[in-house]
């Protein structure tokens, strides 16, 4: 079998026994438990196994795309050194939530395995956790496996997400590759993980750990499996490693393309060829994914990716750029299973060759300082060296301990450290606690949606709606929660904000400042009680304020019409990123790699406004997600999509899956103005616009001010450019005549004050100037006076001092010693060292006097 059939077999095999199947989800997971990149089939599902949704379907299947940098093992430093380890890996999974247990998952694998896949049984090992005499019974009874192929394991075998939560004991399959990859007795007996392979993992989760260690019993227990897509390939295709199998071995053999190395040659000439194909690998998916190479969080680890393998490439001798060709034959081999790669394919390359070109322009001078570093001899490279090569050289800190590695060498992490903290202004933080008194408001909330269900929203079509009060909650100063049955708010989502309007009841009135979710499904309006009271049970009149929906809906409308704009004008690789939808303005977060021209921003608005005065209809339908795949609407990885969904056509052009509000027609939007452009970050851009009335209201305002302008200058508008122009050059003229009779000033100053020197030194007061203008004339007085020491001191504003010393070279005192203690007495420092010259100053002018005849006292005692 290869990959693709191997895929499809596993998906029919469940869909044939109930299961949904369901599409893989992006490597950027959004729940706040989630990982930093989706790393197991279940990381979409969490919200289900805790709770905070209902399943849309009891059973699941899927073929899950993941990377994962660091686990159970540090996996990247695993990469290429074993035959098992990946950063980037497909796991096939079933899922049951509340349906089936042990009883049913246990019997389905083992099916699979041996009818599917044709495995041997006699060759699969069964390893449960030490006290779950359940499993091992129905391997035992129900499968038939031997007692002496089921094995008890300790905590390697029990499932947590954390310290408190859902959990349970794991059950693993393990396929025997024979004597020849090591000694017998099992994955628990010695033989090994090279002979004894785990192909599936069976996790039974059924309690919920308690913040005191016990286990409480879930009522629905669920089921979380999964199979490693490329170990069951080295299986099934007899490989010896993963790395032989038809997902990878082409990458490899471009990888070979590149380098003219051979596979099989030399050890670690393989390393560095697997760690090519891995990482080619990774960075396709992630890019594509919508990840941009930073050094912040995911961005980060995909820059370390691509430079990890910059680096292998290098040391194989290649100096030209490899990583598109990568990503080229990555899409070659995975660009079937994956649609979105082989569409994003142009873009992805594009971003990880401008990465590798990045890297490259300072690898060797990097590598350089690193082999200087280790030359020495002292087994360290110093903090400062690390930094440096990370600062300037771009070298990933774990890049510069991996090749200090390779030379039994050591980072000195402290010091690193130390740099990089005087460097950094902000820190991330990562996690958020939950205090007790959020945990009991979610738990009234999944009351509520377990009492009632999920809120009904029939804000698409109407704006009032009769409803029932299902609870009141208190939300502190001074605000309240309602909850209704039906809702014609909508909740913010999507970038869109919440609804605002009126809540009624026979006893009271409440306006409602905001909607949101409460937990998904559970619409809460947040408003202010303004008359009477409001309870549960009563029935109530719901209206939103009608003119800002309509606001809302021609800025959510725009928002699509600037996507599809902004692709068709900088390019295909444009991904929103975020956005912002409100009633007096949008912003539109998206991928790109260059400030955008005001040519290019004047394109987008042409191109919108043209569909706006076309005025097409916007029609919004829901269909199947697969069937709105094949139709070309667009979907963003950071939302999360059923299995139907709400398709907004907005004219014909732009094609979305979205949920929120709409016009009835394009015309409607009005025109549209884009009022700034710039970097929220390393390859994201942000826009923001306004549409209809504020458009409007913006350009009177721009109109007002070119009339007011107009009428200063006595010109018609049409001339206002052309008299600014004018004004602008007898302000240049002026300036420069000022500045002429200023320095002719200046000058009879200097003369002045020359003429009052004795000794070669002169020590005087000069108001008025400011402390550039003071130093000038400190200048002027020496050059005419051909003075050797010149002390000026004054007052620009009468409050504060300034004090300047100007010093022949050679001759003490410095002028820094000159003016230092003066500088004190008029309330201030400073002085430099520079022995030559020296400028300070202070917040008290009255004791300006006093300090010059203290700097004459020091130049009389010097002689």
């Amino acid at each position: 079998m290869d990959a693709n059939t191997v895929r499809r077999a596993f998906t029919q095999f469940f869909v044939e026994r109930g299961h949904t199947s369901v599409p893989s989800a992006g490597l950027i997971p959004h729940h706040p438990l989630a990982p930093l990149f989706t790393n197991a089939g279940m990381n979409q599902f969490i919200p289900y196994y805790l709770g905070e949704e209902r399943p849309r379907f009891p059973r699941a299947t899927s073929v899950q795309k993941c990377v994962r940098v660091r686990g159970k093992h540090d996996d990247i430093n695993l990469v290429g050194r074993t035959t098992r380890h990946l950063t980037f890996f497909e796991m096939l999974g079933n899922f049951s939530f509340g349906d089936y247990f042990k009883e049913t998952a246990i019997p389905l694998a083992w099916e699979l395995l041996t009818t599917v896949f044709k495995l041997d049984g006699d060759r699969l090992w069964v390893s449960v956790y030490r006290t779950d005499d359940e499993a091992d019974e129905i391997w035992r009874r129900t499968v038939g496996v031997a007692a002496e192929r089921i094995q008890r394991l300790d905590e390697d075998n029990f499932w947590e997400m954390g310290e408190t939560g859902p959990c349970g004991p794991c059950s693993e399959i393990y396929f025997d590759r024979g004597p020849e990859w090591g000694p017998d007795g099992g994955p628990a007996g010695g033989g090994g993980e090279e002979r004894f392979v785990e192909l599936w993992n069976l996790v039974f989760t059924q309690y919920d750990r308690q913040t005191d260690g016990s286990l409480t019993p879930l009522p629905r227990p669920n089921i979380d499996t999964g199979a490693g897509l490329e170990r069951v390939l080295m299986v099934l295709q007899d490989a010896p490693s993963i790395w032989e199998t038809d997902v990878l071995r082409p990458v490899i053999a471009r990888a070979e393309q590149l380098t003219g190395r051979t596979y099989g040659d030399q050890p670690e000439v393989d390393v560095a060829l697997r760690i090519l194909a891995d990482h080619a690998r990774s960075m396709s998916f992630l890019i594509s994914d919508g990840v941009f190479p930073s050094n912040e969080d995911r961005g980060y680890v995909l820059r370390r990716l691509i430079r990890r393998a910059v680096r292998q490439a290098y040391t194989l001798g290649v100096e030209r750029p490899v990583a598109a060709e990568l990503v080229d034959a990555t899409v070659q081999v995975m660009g079937e299973a994956y649609p979105d790669l082989a569409r994003n394919a142009e873009f992805v390359a594009e971003v990880a060759d401008r990465e590798e070109s990045r890297f490259r322009s300072t690898l060797r001078s990097g590598l350089a300082m690193l082999e200087a570093e280790l030359a020495e001899g002292s087994g360290t490279v110093s903090g400062d060296v690390a930094f440096r090569l990370h600062d300037t050289h771009g070298f990933p800190i774990e890049l510069t301990r991996e090749i200090a590695a390779e030379r039994d060498a050591t980072v000195d992490d402290p010091g690193f450290d130390a740099a990089m903290a005087r460097q950094r202004e902000q820190s991330r933080q990562a996690g958020k606690a939950q205090d007790s008194a959020g945990t009991d408001r979610l738990s009234t909330y999944r009351n509520i949606v377990d009492s009632y269900g999920d809120t009904k929203f029939v804000g698409y079509t109407d704006e009032t709606a009769t409803a029932q009060v299902l609870e009141v909650l208190d939300a502190g100063d001074g605000q309240i929660e309602i909850f209704l049955d039906f809702t014609p708010f909508y909740a913010e989502g999507g970038g869109q904000v919440g609804d605002t309007g009126v809540i009624e009841t026979d006893t009271g009135r409440a306006r409602v400042v905001d909607t949101t979710y409460a937990i998904p499904g559970l619409i809460r309006h947040l408003a202010v009680l303004e008359e009477g009271t409001v309870h549960a049970g009563q029935a109530a009149s719901a209206s939103i304020d009608s003119d800002r929906r309509a606001a809302i809906r021609r800025n959510h409308t725009g928002t699509h019409l600037l996507h599809w704009a902004l692709r068709r004008v900088l390019g295909e690789h444009v991904k929103q990123q975020g956005s912002l939808v409100a009633p007096d303005r949008l912003r539109f977060d998206f991928t790109h790699y260059s400030p955008m021209t005001r040519e290019e921003i004047e394109r987008v608005e042409d191109l919108v406004n043209a569909r706006v005065l076309a005025d097409e209809a916007v029609i919004t339908t829901m269909m199947p997600k697969g069937e709105a795949d094949a139709a070309g609407a667009i979907a963003f990885f950071d939302e999360k999509y059923g299995d139907d969904v709400r398709v907004v056509r907005a004219g014909s052009e732009s094609m979305e899956l979205c949920g929120g509000t709409h016009v009835a027609r394009l015309g409607q939007i009005g025109p549209l103005e884009i009022i700034s452009e710039g970097s929220i970050g390393s390859n994201l851009r942000r826009l923001e616009a306004t549409t209809g009335t504020v458009t409007l209201e913006r350009l009177r305002e721009a109109e007002r001010r070119v009339t007011d302008a107009s009428s200063l200058l006595r010109v018609r508008p049409d001339e206002l450019t052309a008299a600014l122009e004018r004004k602008l050059s007898e302000l240049k003229e002026a300036e420069s005549r000022l500045r002429s009779a200023e320095q002719a000033a200046l000058s009879g100053q200097a003369r002045s004050l020359a003429d009052s020197a004795t000794n070669g030194w002169l020590v005087a007061r000069a108001d008025g100037l400011t402390p550039d203008r003071l130093r000038d004339l400190a200048n002027q007085v020496r050059q005419v006076g051909s003075l050797k020491t010149v002390v000026l001191g004054g007052s620009p504003d009468g409050e504060k001092a300034a004090l300047v010393a100007l010093v022949q070279k050679g001759r003490a005192p410095a002028a820094p010693d000159l003016i230092s203690e003066a500088a004190r007495m008029v309330g201030g420092g400073g002085g430099g060292k520079n022995p030559e010259q020296a400028m300070a100053g202070g917040r008290d002018a009255s004791k300006l006097d006093e300090a010059l005849d203290q700097v004459r006292g020091l130049l009389r005692a010097a002689g």
